[in-house]
Protein backbone atom coordinates (compact mmCIF):
# COMPACT_ATOMS: atom_id res chain seq x y z
CA UNK A 1 0.00 0.00 0.00
CA UNK A 2 1.44 3.33 -1.11
CA UNK A 3 -0.02 5.43 2.07
CA UNK A 4 2.45 7.95 1.79
CA UNK A 5 0.78 9.04 -1.34
CA UNK A 6 -3.00 8.17 -0.05
CA UNK A 7 -5.00 11.58 0.38
CA UNK A 8 -7.67 10.26 2.78
CA UNK A 9 -7.54 12.14 6.20
CA UNK A 10 -8.28 10.01 8.83
CA UNK A 11 -8.95 11.56 12.70
CA UNK A 12 -6.79 9.84 15.44
CA UNK A 13 -7.22 9.49 19.20
CA UNK A 14 -4.10 9.15 21.73
CA UNK A 15 -6.61 7.93 24.70
CA UNK A 16 -5.29 8.62 28.06
CA UNK A 17 -6.95 7.97 31.55
CA UNK A 18 -6.03 11.10 31.98
CA UNK A 19 -5.89 13.17 28.79
CA UNK A 20 -7.33 12.82 24.90
CA UNK A 21 -4.98 13.89 22.41
CA UNK A 22 -5.94 14.03 18.87
CA UNK A 23 -4.65 14.83 15.62
CA UNK A 24 -5.31 13.76 12.12
CA UNK A 25 -3.36 11.95 9.49
CA UNK A 26 -2.83 12.04 5.76
CA UNK A 27 -0.25 10.15 3.73
CA UNK A 28 1.03 8.66 6.65
CA UNK A 29 1.99 12.14 8.72
CA UNK A 30 0.03 14.30 11.20
CA UNK A 31 -1.45 17.32 9.06
CA UNK A 32 -2.92 19.31 12.33
CA UNK A 33 -1.49 20.81 15.24
CA UNK A 34 -2.43 18.54 18.55
CA UNK A 35 -5.59 19.33 20.67
CA UNK A 36 -5.39 17.85 23.96
CA UNK A 37 -8.40 17.71 26.59
CA UNK A 38 -9.37 16.22 29.73
CA UNK A 39 -11.02 13.15 29.40
CA UNK A 40 -13.17 13.82 32.30
CA UNK A 41 -13.21 9.75 32.75
CA UNK A 42 -15.30 9.82 35.71
CA UNK A 43 -18.47 10.66 33.86
CA UNK A 44 -19.87 9.24 30.79
CA UNK A 45 -21.54 12.12 29.45
CA UNK A 46 -18.55 13.97 30.38
CA UNK A 47 -16.09 12.08 28.80
CA UNK A 48 -18.09 11.21 25.43
CA UNK A 49 -18.87 15.15 25.01
CA UNK A 50 -15.04 15.66 25.11
CA UNK A 51 -14.64 13.07 22.52
CA UNK A 52 -16.91 15.19 20.22
CA UNK A 53 -15.64 18.29 20.96
CA UNK A 54 -12.07 17.10 20.64
CA UNK A 55 -12.85 15.62 16.90
CA UNK A 56 -14.82 18.54 15.78
CA UNK A 57 -11.73 20.62 16.68
CA UNK A 58 -9.46 18.25 14.13
CA UNK A 59 -12.37 17.96 11.64
CA UNK A 60 -12.65 21.64 11.37
CA UNK A 61 -8.99 21.64 10.97
CA UNK A 62 -8.33 19.27 7.89
CA UNK A 63 -8.63 20.46 4.42
CA UNK A 64 -11.30 17.95 3.58
CA UNK A 65 -13.72 16.03 4.97
CA UNK A 66 -12.28 12.68 6.73
CA UNK A 67 -12.33 9.51 5.34
CA UNK A 68 -13.15 7.60 8.94
CA UNK A 69 -11.65 7.49 13.17
CA UNK A 70 -9.14 5.03 13.99
CA UNK A 71 -7.81 4.84 17.27
CA UNK A 72 -6.64 2.96 20.49
CA UNK A 73 -8.52 2.76 23.32
CA UNK A 74 -8.00 0.52 26.54
CA UNK A 75 -9.73 -2.62 27.06
CA UNK A 76 -11.34 -5.17 27.69
CA UNK A 77 -13.50 -4.42 24.65
CA UNK A 78 -15.42 -5.76 21.47
CA UNK A 79 -12.96 -3.68 19.37
CA UNK A 80 -14.57 -5.19 16.11
CA UNK A 81 -18.00 -3.67 17.07
CA UNK A 82 -16.59 -0.41 18.66
CA UNK A 83 -18.16 -1.77 22.42
CA UNK A 84 -16.15 -0.80 25.36
CA UNK A 85 -16.08 -2.94 28.45
CA UNK A 86 -15.39 -2.10 31.96
CA UNK A 87 -12.43 -0.39 32.36
CA UNK A 88 -10.30 0.27 35.72
CA UNK A 89 -9.28 3.76 35.07
CA UNK A 90 -12.59 4.86 33.31
CA UNK A 91 -15.23 4.32 36.06
CA UNK A 92 -18.25 5.86 34.24
CA UNK A 93 -17.43 3.19 31.29
CA UNK A 94 -19.48 0.18 32.92
CA UNK A 95 -21.60 -2.19 31.09
CA UNK A 96 -20.99 -1.79 27.68
CA UNK A 97 -20.55 1.11 25.69
CA UNK A 98 -20.83 1.49 22.22
CA UNK A 99 -18.44 4.02 21.70
CA UNK A 100 -17.78 3.08 18.30
CA UNK A 101 -21.47 3.32 17.13
CA UNK A 102 -22.00 6.55 18.84
CA UNK A 103 -18.84 8.05 16.88
CA UNK A 104 -20.19 6.59 13.88
CA UNK A 105 -23.51 8.74 14.33
CA UNK A 106 -22.03 11.53 15.11
CA UNK A 107 -19.80 11.86 12.69
CA UNK A 108 -20.94 9.90 9.66
CA UNK A 109 -18.03 8.32 8.82
CA UNK A 110 -16.65 4.81 9.68
CA UNK A 111 -15.11 4.04 13.72
CA UNK A 112 -12.04 1.34 14.14
CA UNK A 113 -11.11 1.33 17.32
CA UNK A 114 -8.35 -1.54 18.58
CA UNK A 115 -6.07 -1.53 21.76
CA UNK A 116 -2.26 0.00 21.26
CA UNK A 117 -0.46 -3.02 21.65
CA UNK A 118 -2.14 -4.30 18.70
CA UNK A 119 -2.18 -0.64 16.77
CA UNK A 120 2.03 -0.59 18.25
CA UNK A 121 2.56 -4.06 15.88
CA UNK A 122 0.35 -2.96 12.44
CA UNK A 123 2.65 0.69 12.50
CA UNK A 124 5.88 -1.65 12.80
CA UNK A 125 4.38 -3.70 10.47
CA UNK A 126 3.40 -1.45 7.72
CA UNK A 127 5.72 1.66 7.95
CA UNK A 128 8.74 0.39 10.76
CA UNK A 129 10.44 -2.58 11.12
CA UNK A 130 9.30 -4.95 9.52
CA UNK A 131 10.00 -2.85 5.66
CA UNK A 132 13.75 -1.83 7.48
CA UNK A 133 14.16 -5.54 7.78
CA UNK A 134 13.24 -6.45 4.51
CA UNK A 135 15.30 -3.63 2.90
CA UNK A 136 18.15 -4.32 4.80
CA UNK A 137 18.05 -8.12 3.57
CA UNK A 138 17.33 -6.69 0.14
CA UNK A 139 20.84 -4.56 -0.08
CA UNK A 140 22.42 -7.63 1.33
CA UNK A 141 21.05 -9.81 -1.80
CA UNK A 142 19.56 -12.30 0.27
CA UNK A 143 16.48 -14.06 -0.52
CA UNK A 144 14.90 -14.10 2.21
CA UNK A 145 11.80 -11.72 3.27
CA UNK A 146 9.40 -11.54 6.17
CA UNK A 147 5.91 -10.61 6.11
CA UNK A 148 4.72 -11.56 9.59
CA UNK A 149 5.28 -9.30 12.69
CA UNK A 150 4.93 -9.90 16.80
CA UNK A 151 4.99 -6.50 18.52
CA UNK A 152 6.02 -5.84 22.05
CA UNK A 153 5.08 -2.82 24.20
CA UNK A 154 7.23 -3.30 27.31
CA UNK A 155 6.05 -0.07 30.25
CA UNK A 156 3.02 -0.14 32.88
CA UNK A 157 2.28 -3.40 30.80
CA UNK A 158 3.52 -6.36 28.91
CA UNK A 159 1.15 -5.25 25.18
CA UNK A 160 1.74 -7.06 22.35
CA UNK A 161 -0.19 -7.64 18.47
CA UNK A 162 0.23 -9.65 15.44
CA UNK A 163 0.40 -8.84 12.26
CA UNK A 164 -0.12 -12.01 9.50
CA UNK A 165 0.80 -10.97 6.10
CA UNK A 166 0.10 -7.00 6.47
CA UNK A 167 -3.73 -8.33 8.63
CA UNK A 168 -3.99 -7.63 12.18
CA UNK A 169 -4.97 -10.35 14.31
CA UNK A 170 -7.73 -9.60 16.04
CA UNK A 171 -9.56 -12.61 16.96
CA UNK A 172 -12.90 -13.96 17.77
CA UNK A 173 -12.69 -11.98 21.00
CA UNK A 174 -10.97 -9.28 20.45
CA UNK A 175 -7.54 -10.64 22.41
CA UNK A 176 -5.51 -11.83 19.36
CA UNK A 177 -2.10 -11.60 20.34
CA UNK A 178 -2.84 -11.08 24.17
CA UNK A 179 0.25 -12.46 26.00
CA UNK A 180 0.52 -10.84 29.43
CA UNK A 181 -1.46 -13.39 30.88
CA UNK A 182 0.75 -16.05 30.23
CA UNK A 183 2.11 -18.38 32.74
CA UNK A 184 5.02 -16.98 34.52
CA UNK A 185 7.78 -18.78 33.92
CA UNK A 186 9.63 -18.04 37.90
CA UNK A 187 6.77 -18.12 39.15
CA UNK A 188 4.07 -20.33 37.63
CA UNK A 189 0.94 -19.29 39.76
CA UNK A 190 1.06 -15.71 38.45
CA UNK A 191 0.61 -14.12 35.27
CA UNK A 192 3.79 -13.06 33.09
CA UNK A 193 2.76 -9.84 33.32
CA UNK A 194 3.89 -9.83 36.84
CA UNK A 195 7.88 -9.95 35.77
CA UNK A 196 7.62 -8.48 32.47
CA UNK A 197 6.53 -4.48 33.20
CA UNK A 198 8.02 -1.48 35.44
CA UNK A 199 6.85 -2.84 38.47
CA UNK A 200 8.64 -5.69 37.97
CA UNK A 201 12.36 -4.00 37.23
CA UNK A 202 11.27 -2.49 40.45
CA UNK A 203 10.90 -5.38 42.43
CA UNK A 204 13.59 -7.15 41.93
CA UNK A 205 15.56 -4.35 42.26
CA UNK A 206 14.22 -4.07 45.64
CA UNK A 207 14.74 -7.44 46.57
CA UNK A 208 18.06 -7.75 45.60
CA UNK A 209 19.95 -4.16 46.92
CA UNK A 210 17.71 -4.11 49.91
CA UNK A 211 16.75 -0.16 48.35
CA UNK A 212 13.89 0.77 49.36
CA UNK A 213 13.84 3.92 47.70
CA UNK A 214 11.35 4.89 44.77
CA UNK A 215 13.33 4.81 41.89
CA UNK A 216 12.03 4.26 38.43
CA UNK A 217 13.10 1.90 35.85
CA UNK A 218 15.68 4.91 33.74
CA UNK A 219 16.68 5.54 37.68
CA UNK A 220 17.48 1.69 38.17
CA UNK A 221 19.14 1.79 34.16
CA UNK A 222 21.39 4.76 35.35
CA UNK A 223 22.40 2.58 38.30
CA UNK A 224 23.63 -0.19 36.58
CA UNK A 225 25.25 1.94 33.92
CA UNK A 226 27.08 3.73 36.36
CA UNK A 227 25.86 7.17 36.57
CA UNK A 228 23.90 7.02 39.37
CA UNK A 229 24.81 5.70 42.88
CA UNK A 230 23.54 2.44 43.68
CA UNK A 231 24.02 -1.50 43.68
CA UNK A 232 24.97 -2.15 39.38
CA UNK A 233 24.82 -5.65 39.76
CA UNK A 234 21.31 -5.63 40.79
CA UNK A 235 20.20 -3.05 38.90
CA UNK A 236 21.54 -5.38 35.85
CA UNK A 237 19.80 -8.54 37.41
CA UNK A 238 16.65 -6.71 37.64
CA UNK A 239 16.67 -5.90 33.77
CA UNK A 240 18.04 -9.36 32.81
CA UNK A 241 15.00 -11.47 34.97
CA UNK A 242 12.58 -9.07 32.56
CA UNK A 243 14.25 -10.15 29.42
CA UNK A 244 14.38 -13.52 30.29
CA UNK A 245 10.82 -14.25 31.66
CA UNK A 246 9.60 -12.03 28.51
CA UNK A 247 12.05 -14.36 26.05
CA UNK A 248 10.12 -16.95 27.56
CA UNK A 249 6.45 -15.49 26.77
CA UNK A 250 7.83 -14.14 23.35
CA UNK A 251 9.48 -17.67 22.46
CA UNK A 252 5.92 -19.39 23.10
CA UNK A 253 3.90 -16.79 21.21
CA UNK A 254 6.43 -16.57 18.29
CA UNK A 255 6.58 -20.22 17.63
CA UNK A 256 2.73 -19.86 16.45
CA UNK A 257 3.65 -16.52 14.85
CA UNK A 258 6.78 -17.21 12.95
CA UNK A 259 7.79 -13.74 12.59
CA UNK A 260 10.09 -10.59 13.34
CA UNK A 261 9.84 -9.45 17.28
CA UNK A 262 10.11 -5.96 17.19
CA UNK A 263 9.82 -3.96 20.81
CA UNK A 264 8.76 -0.84 21.82
CA UNK A 265 7.78 1.07 25.01
CA UNK A 266 9.75 2.71 28.02
CA UNK A 267 11.12 -0.15 29.25
CA UNK A 268 12.55 -0.69 25.90
CA UNK A 269 14.97 2.15 26.12
CA UNK A 270 17.14 -0.57 28.19
CA UNK A 271 17.78 -2.66 25.77
CA UNK A 272 20.77 -3.28 25.76
CA UNK A 273 20.43 -4.38 29.16
CA UNK A 274 17.27 -6.52 28.54
CA UNK A 275 18.00 -8.38 24.84
CA UNK A 276 20.83 -10.52 25.53
CA UNK A 277 18.92 -12.71 28.60
CA UNK A 278 15.34 -12.05 26.42
CA UNK A 279 17.33 -13.30 22.91
CA UNK A 280 19.39 -15.63 25.50
CA UNK A 281 15.73 -17.68 26.94
CA UNK A 282 14.34 -17.37 23.17
CA UNK A 283 17.56 -19.47 22.10
CA UNK A 284 17.42 -22.24 24.91
CA UNK A 285 17.18 -25.45 25.01
CA UNK A 286 14.40 -28.23 26.56
CA UNK A 287 14.53 -31.29 27.42
CA UNK A 288 12.78 -34.65 26.49
CA UNK A 289 12.32 -37.45 28.16
CA UNK A 290 14.42 -39.51 25.85
CA UNK A 291 17.65 -37.23 27.25
CA UNK A 292 17.70 -35.47 24.05
CA UNK A 293 17.63 -31.41 24.03
CA UNK A 294 15.38 -29.31 21.12
CA UNK A 295 15.15 -25.79 20.87
CA UNK A 296 12.81 -23.40 23.15
CA UNK A 297 11.88 -22.49 19.51
CA UNK A 298 12.87 -23.77 15.73
CA UNK A 299 13.92 -21.43 14.42
CA UNK A 300 17.59 -19.29 15.52
CA UNK A 301 17.00 -16.03 17.20
CA UNK A 302 19.24 -12.88 16.24
CA UNK A 303 19.71 -9.92 18.27
CA UNK A 304 19.87 -7.12 15.42
CA UNK A 305 20.70 -4.34 17.77
CA UNK A 306 23.81 -6.05 18.02
CA UNK A 307 25.80 -5.50 14.53
CA UNK A 308 27.62 -8.62 14.39
CA UNK A 309 24.48 -10.61 15.20
CA UNK A 310 22.64 -8.37 12.22
CA UNK A 311 25.29 -8.72 9.87
CA UNK A 312 25.13 -12.82 10.34
CA UNK A 313 20.88 -13.00 10.04
CA UNK A 314 21.40 -10.88 6.94
CA UNK A 315 23.84 -13.01 5.79
CA UNK A 316 21.79 -16.14 6.57
CA UNK A 317 22.14 -19.36 4.48
CA UNK A 318 21.81 -18.33 0.60
CA UNK A 319 22.67 -20.53 -2.15
CA UNK A 320 21.93 -21.10 -5.48
CA UNK A 321 19.75 -24.83 -5.65
CA UNK A 322 19.45 -26.74 -9.29
CA UNK A 323 15.96 -27.04 -11.05
CA UNK A 324 16.29 -30.76 -11.71
CA UNK A 325 16.20 -31.74 -15.25
CA UNK A 326 16.83 -27.98 -16.58
CA UNK A 327 20.13 -25.72 -16.53
CA UNK A 328 18.02 -23.16 -14.35
CA UNK A 329 19.13 -22.69 -10.91
CA UNK A 330 17.05 -20.98 -7.68
CA UNK A 331 17.92 -19.34 -4.38
CA UNK A 332 17.26 -21.48 -1.63
CA UNK A 333 17.84 -19.82 2.04
CA UNK A 334 17.83 -22.87 4.72
CA UNK A 335 18.54 -20.95 7.71
CA UNK A 336 15.26 -20.50 9.66
CA UNK A 337 15.79 -17.39 11.41
CA UNK A 338 14.16 -14.62 13.17
CA UNK A 339 15.35 -11.71 14.24
CA UNK A 340 14.50 -9.38 17.75
CA UNK A 341 14.94 -5.29 17.52
CA UNK A 342 13.73 -2.52 19.12
CA UNK A 343 10.92 0.16 17.54
CA UNK A 344 11.96 2.37 14.65
CA UNK A 345 9.44 4.56 15.07
CA UNK A 346 8.89 4.86 19.04
CA UNK A 347 6.12 3.40 20.45
CA UNK A 348 3.44 6.08 20.27
CA UNK A 349 4.59 7.86 16.14
CA UNK A 350 4.05 3.33 15.69
CA UNK A 351 0.69 3.28 17.29
CA UNK A 352 -0.67 6.66 15.40
CA UNK A 353 0.33 5.26 12.18
CA UNK A 354 -1.32 1.90 13.16
CA UNK A 355 -4.61 3.51 13.78
CA UNK A 356 -3.97 5.18 10.34
CA UNK A 357 -2.95 2.24 8.14
CA UNK A 358 -5.94 0.09 9.68
CA UNK A 359 -8.50 2.60 9.02
CA UNK A 360 -7.08 2.76 5.21
CA UNK A 361 -6.80 -1.27 4.87
CA UNK A 362 -10.83 -1.56 6.37
CA UNK A 363 -11.47 1.25 3.90
CA UNK A 364 -10.31 -0.45 1.33
CA UNK A 365 -11.89 -3.82 1.73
Amino acid sequence: MDYKNDQRIILTLDAGGTNFVFSAMQGGREIVESYTLPSMAASLDDCLGQLVKGFEHIKAQVPAAPSAISFAFPGPADYKNGIIGDLPNFPSFRGGIALGPFLERKFGVPVFINNDGSLFAYGEAMGGALPEVNRLLEQAGSPKRFSHLLGITLGTGFGAGVVINGELLLGDNGVGGDIWCFRNKKYPEYIAEESVAIRAVQRVYRELSGDDSDLTPKDISEIAAGRRPGNAEAARKSFAELGEMAGDAIATADTIVDGLVVIGGGVAHSSDLIFPSLVGEMNSKLKMMNGEQVGHMQMRVYNLEDPGELAEFLKGGAVKVAVPGTDECVDYDPVKRIGVLRTKLGASPAISLGAYMFALNELDK
